[in-house]
């Protein structure tokens, strides 16, 4: 009794092009042998049965033919798996060939084989999940990590969730939530990236991409970041700029740092706090210079005796 190629492949007769190939890429991955090593020779007679149900109906007029009058009528000899790996003249193998390097997979024809046995699937599949093939891996995605100045001087992980596609091992593209953790180390710098391999939506027929987060720095209020060093903008008035004054400065790790200055402070003036900066990313014992510059409010209006004063003690 001659088998039936649509049963074989779950299809109905009225199936589409479309539909017929996605039954077939389905059970063809789940019977190849390499998928089956502890029933290797059944699910090859199986994989070579699919094969060449899909060699018939995946071919408009060899498909037409076998509705009309069956499978005898397209070469006048029965071929089933038990008497013929071959399907008029083509393996099996060059059916999953074709159809596979058709998506865009490139086989490896110098693959070892690691069956040891008579089998009808060339050696060029053997190796990996999707038989020893070259996928393309897609450029990385993308994400911006938005990141308070606080959070890179002093370190911090962050814990965000994402959604992506994979594919199954059906072939079937699938969604997934998942919470990463993100460890944010100090002294991080805007544009830097933290990468997560093969985190990102992957399609069919292509290796997942990596998911890569952008450190993307938030203005501070207070502190501006150059490099390493932090600047920050001091105000004070023209009596502390002349006669000296003692800066306090609060630091992003909420550290009280008093610096004495008893030079005149003029507008170019620049106060250099060493390793008060951020820390240095590829040393982290390492730290930049905190640089204090000065805005100093003149008064408005002086009395004549202040302006006698004044002239005096400038001379």
């Amino acid at each position: 009794m001659s088998e039936d190629y649509y049963d074989i492949l779950n299809v109905s007769k009225t199936v589409n092009d479309d539909d017929l190939k996605k039954a077939y890429r389905k059970l063809a991955m789940q019977w190849h042998p390499d998928k089956n090593p502890n029933n290797m020779y059944d699910a090859e007679a199986k994989f070579i049965q699919i094969s060449e149900a899909y060699e018939v109906l995946g071919n408009p007029q060899k498909r037409l033919l076998y509705d009309q009058h069956g499978e005898e009528s397209l070469n006048g000899t029965p071929t089933t798996p038990s008497d013929s790996k071959t399907t008029n003249g083509r393996t099996t193998e060059d059916i999953f060939d074709d159809f596979f390097s058709s998506y865009g997979f490139d086989f490896d024809t110098n693959g070892g084989g690691k069956h040891s046995g008579t089998s009808n699937v060339d050696n060029r599949f053997r190796g990996s999940t999707y038989g020893n093939t070259k996928l393309k891996k897609p450029p990385p995605t993308q994400n911006k990590l938005p990141c308070t100045l606080e959070e890179l001087y002093n370190g911090s992980t962050k814990k965000t969730q994402i959604s992506r596609t994979f594919v199954d091992n059906n072939g079937q593209l699938t969604l997934v939530m998942e919470t990463l953790t993100v460890e944010i180390k100090p002294g991080l710098k805007k544009g830097m990236e933290i990468t997560f391999r093969d985190k990102g939506n992957q399609k069919l027929h292509e290796l997942p991409p990596d998911l890569v987060f952008v450190i993307h720095e938030k203005p501070h209020q207070v502190y501006e970041r150059d490099g390493n060093d932090l600047l920050v903008n001091y105000r004070l008035t023209l009596a502390e700029a002349l006669k000296g004054t003692i800066v306090n400065i609060t630091t992003l790790d909420q550290r009280d740092v008093a610096v004495q200055v008893k030079d005149i402070i003029t507008p170019e003036y620049e106060l250099v706090v060493s390793k008060e900066g951020m820390p240095v990313p590829e040393d982290p014992d390492s730290r930049g210079d905190l640089k204090a510059r000065f805005q100093i409010q003149f008064p408005k209006k002086l009395t004549s005796e202040q302006k006698t004063a004044l002239r005096l003690a400038l001379g």
